[in-house]
This record gives structure tokens, sequence and C-alpha cells, in this order.
């Protein structure tokens, strides 16, 4: 018998589900902030999303490779940024659920007005760029180095938006610069199976495996320039999505 949610009439149910966790979890979120604080409230509920996404669309997600990461990383002492590659809009949700650490996110200034996207953000502590103002564009990247320095995990996509073909696309440097001024390490991440589920210009939503890896820290100081440190995260990342893609492959054939 086949799947519902390989119907059309699954796939209706599934994205009219999603759609409705979206306004449930944030206005969760909001209710508890006058409660908890604005982050503690976030990363509280916020997995919430992911969880339910998981469970009713049969999108289960793992993380691996996190008991390898340095003490000082796994414990929340030693903050960084975390770079994924982007194949989909289920990333950024699906990382709040699987990352045993808050880390927020670096994102454009516009999203800040979405209704419940902003919100959310809001209440998490996103960090946002004005893309379109040089100026307001440095002084952030600035605030943002300050923020890391004092604490905070990022996350950042270096592509800057998601692959419309599942492969890499080129990376961006401002995440690169970022590193750099904040003088912390950077945790190469895979995310796959997004790009299947709901890839981006895509509304169907797909049951699968949704595959998290992070991979060592790479270390700032131990290259010579933004351009070294760049292509050396670009390789640790190609070579965690190859790795997940094969372990995702081994699943369905076992």
């Amino acid at each position: 018998m086949a799947n519902w949610r390989d119907t059309g009439i699954g796939a209706f149910l599934m994205a009219v589900f999603v759609l409705g966790m979206v306004p449930v979890t944030v206005i969760s979120v909001l209710l508890a902030v006058p409660f908890l604080g604005r982050p503690r409230a976030f990363f509280a509920i916020a997995p919430m999303f992911a969880n339910c996404v998981a469970w009713f669309c049969d999108i289960p997600f793992s993380l691996g490779g996190w008991e390898r990461m340095p003490e000082d990383i796994r414990e929340g002492r030693q903050p960084v940024i975390f770079m994924s590659n982007h194949e989909s809009q289920l990333d950024p949700p699906y990382l709040v659920a699987a990352l045993p650490l808050p880390a927020v996110y670096i994102g454009k200034s516009e999203l800040k007005f979405v209704p419940f996207i902003g919100w959310a953000g809001w209440a998490a502590g996103v960090i946002f760029i004005n893309r379109g103002d040089r100026e307001k564009a440095i002084q952030s990247i600035k605030d943002a180095a300050r923020q890391i320095r004092g604490g905070k995990n990022v996350v950042i996509f270096p592509e800057g938006t998601r692959s419309r073909t599942g492969e890499l696309l080129h990376f961006k440097k401002g995440g690169f610069a970022l590193a750099l001024d904040a003088g912390v390490p950077i945790v190469p991440m895979a995310t796959v199976g997004g790009f299947n589920a709901l890839p981006s210009g895509g509304l169907r939503i797909r049951p699968g495996r949704f595959t998290m890896l992070v991979g060592d820290p790479v270390y700032p100081t131990d290259h010579a320039d933004r351009d070294a440190l760049a292509a050396e995260v670009r390789l640790r990342i190609e070579a965690l999505v190859a790795q997940a893609r094969a372990e995702q492959a081994a699943a369905v054939k076992s």
C-alpha cells in the first residue's frame, strides 16, 4: 500500500501542516518570552517545529560527529561559527533542533519585517545585516564579531542562498572575514536531505531522511588569509556532504 504522504492529498496535508506550524511555534515562543527571556524561550520551544515536521512528514533527522568536537566547544566555553551548505528552507529549523548548543543565524535585514519569521528572529537574537548599505553592513559585521567574542554561536550559509541543483554554490567571503575578526573557530557542516524533501523553488514536501554532519573545527589563525581559510572550509564541507550522501544511500539499500 502506498504511503499517504506520496499522494497529492498527502502533499497538500503536509504543506498545510508545515505552514500551520509556523505561527503556532512563533506565537508559543512569544508567549514564553516574558517568563524565560527571548533566547531561552526561542531555543526551548523552536525545536518543536522541526520535531513536528519530522513526525508528520516523515523526515527524520540526525546529527553526526558532535561527539568528536573538542570539549570546550561541546560545553559551550568556546564560541564558534557553524558553516553549512544550504539546500532547503528546512535547513534552518532542523539545525536549530539538532545542534546541542544555541546558535543564531546571520540574516539579511529585510527578514526583520517578515511576519512570524522576523518575530522569531527577534526572539532568537538573529544578527541582521543590511547588505544594501555598505557602511551599515560593515558596522553589522563588527557588531556580530563583538557578540561572537562575547560567547554567541552563529550559523552561516556561506553560499548566501539555497542551491537550486543540490550542488555547492560559490562561497561569499563575508563569513570568513567575520571569523577572522572574531578570532573563533569555524565548524564545517553538511546538511543533506532538504533538497529532496523541499528543494529551492518547490512547494511539494516529500518524505525522506535528513542528515547533518559536523567536521573538525578550522582555526582562522592556521591560514594565511581569508581566501585560504574559505578554500579549506569549502573542501571540508564538500567532503562532509559526500559522506552524508553516502550514508543516506547506504541506509536506503539496507
